[in-house]
């Protein structure tokens, strides 16, 4: 019987997800599957990506552990792709690669000075206050009133840690410095700006609910921008998640805080809609000043035109959370326009001739884009993993396929690697350092500690 071996690249929902569902599959072949991973510990962004006050999607980590907890797929943590191990090395171990890298980085805004200082990407801010171990361990929280840039969940999130009271996030598991760092905020304004209606946002209603639940947080909404057209009516009208969010909407218009006034709270969070990013004003130090913004209008199709109306709101700093941007890997195709690896089905392309590239596939966010919640990683590992289990007869034919071959390369290269049992080392840490508290677990953040005790150092 023939073997597959399969490595996976990127230990994310994404990564694991095609491990489990491949074992699980039909196939007339054994399968051995390694899965390497930059950082220290698996799990990807629902470690790093999601708030530490989101614990329900924290459980998606459960469904995740139980899947290694199995035994039957290796994992290499504090592994870096292209520098620890090449492609190269992979074709000579292995029979094929799964790419599941995500996407890390924060999309462009193209306006005039979003390059100013107090000008940040969601994406870094995200990695902040979740304790990621390469991304500085300050961050400048200075700023009175604060604009986020965008419509999506990673938008609310955003606006949701900077307006939230640090104590009341300590019952998560918020590393130290973060909570340390929110706690001393100044921050009494947070301005969220949508470029389309009410109707059109991309949010789900779970998460537009949770702002209207927090403590001492006034939220304001403005009744020019509820002037629905008849496709917003219909959208409302047809589009259950649509309706709950009106619903949510309509219920702050009734607050004595609506348009700015009468609330009582020591922090505001303003939804804007309508308003379309024109530039970032900045003071003679180039330090972010205002936010201007051109009011827009419906189109009658479904998007926007701007109405030449002009305005600006004072602020100290903007955070941009228009959507992430994948990173790419050496000797891997890769498009910078969308920011993926170039695929048909998670069947890898060459970048200028469209031809299948043997052996070389992809899932997840890198291979679609950074669109849809974690639980549809899960139709698109399948889609990729049929593809890998038919192309059988254009697999690698590798040289040395034993498993021993993969640690015996790293320990020749000194790669401090993390396997599984180091993972739960390091988990069992951080729970035990956050129980005195009554806090899930506190996060270790410096990566040379993560590794020393993920390998009992």
């Amino acid at each position: 019987m023939t073997k597959l071996r399969l490595a996976i690249v990127g230990a994310g929902p994404a990564g694991i997800y095609a491990a489990d569902i491949l074992l699980k599959a039909e196939r007339k072949f054994d399968v051995s599957i390694d899965l390497f991973e930059q950082l220290p510990a698996p799990y990807g962004l629902v470690r790093y990506g999601v708030a530490p006050d989101h614990p329900r999607i924290k459980g998606i980590i459960t469904a995740l552990r139980e899947v290694l907890d199995r035994g039957d797929i290796r994992i290499f943590g504090n592994v870096h792709f292209g520098r620890d191990i090449t492609l190269d090395d992979l074709k000579k171990h292995y029979n094929a690669v799964i790419f599941s890298t995500g996407a890390i980085h924060d999309a462009d805004l193209e306006i005039p000075g979003i390059e100013a200082v107090g000008s940040y990407g969601a994406a870094d801010f995200v990695s902040w206050f979740d304790g990621h171990p390469d991304v500085p361990r300050e961050w400048p929280l200075e700023a009175e009133s604060l604009a986020v840039i965008g419509n999506g969940n990673v938008a609310l999130d955003v606006a949701r840690m900077l307006a939230k009271h640090a104590e009341d996030l300590l019952p998560t598991e918020i590393p130290e410095n973060v909570h340390a760092g929110l706690a001393a905020s100044p921050v009494t304004d947070v301005h969220v700006f949508g470029r389309r209606g009410p109707a059109q946002v991309k949010f789900t209603p779970l998460e537009l609910r949770e702002l209207g639940e927090l403590r001492d947080v006034d939220m304001v909404v403005y009744d020019e921008d509820f002037d629905y057209d008849e496709a917003s009516k219909a959208a409302i009208a047809s589009n259950k998640q649509v309706m709950v969010i009106d619903r949510v909407l309509q219920s702050w218009r009734q607050r004595p805080s609506v348009n700015g006034s009468g609330g009582e709270a020591s922090r505001r969070l303003h939804l804007h809609f309508w308003a379309k990013p024109v530039e970032v004003k900045t003071d003679d130090e180039g330090r972010v000043a205002s936010f201007v913004y051109e009011r827009t209008r419906p189109d009658g199709e479904g998007g926007v035109v701007g109405t030449g109306e002009l305005r600006e709101v004072a602020i100290q700093a903007i955070y941009r959370a228009v959507g992430y941007f994948g990173s790419p890997l050496d000797g891997v195709p890769f498009d910078k326009r969308h920011g993926v690896i170039p695929n048909h089905e998670g069947q890898v392309l060459r970048k200028d001739s469209n031809e299948r590239v043997p052996g070389v596939y992809a899932t997840g966010w890198i291979k679609r884009g950074p669109v849809g919640l974690i639980g549809h990683t899960k139709s698109d590992a399948m889609e990729t993993v049929r593809h890998l289990i038919n192309d059988q007869g254009s697999w690698w034919q590798p040289t040395d396929p034993s498993e021993e071959a993969i640690p015996a390369l790293l320990a020749e290269r000194a790669v401090a690697w993390t396997d599984l049992d180091g993972w739960h080392r390091l988990d069992e840490h951080e729970i035990a350092l956050g129980a005195p508290h009554e806090r899930a677990r506190i996060k270790v953040v410096p990566r040379d500690e993560m590794v020393k005790i993920s390998r009992g150092e």
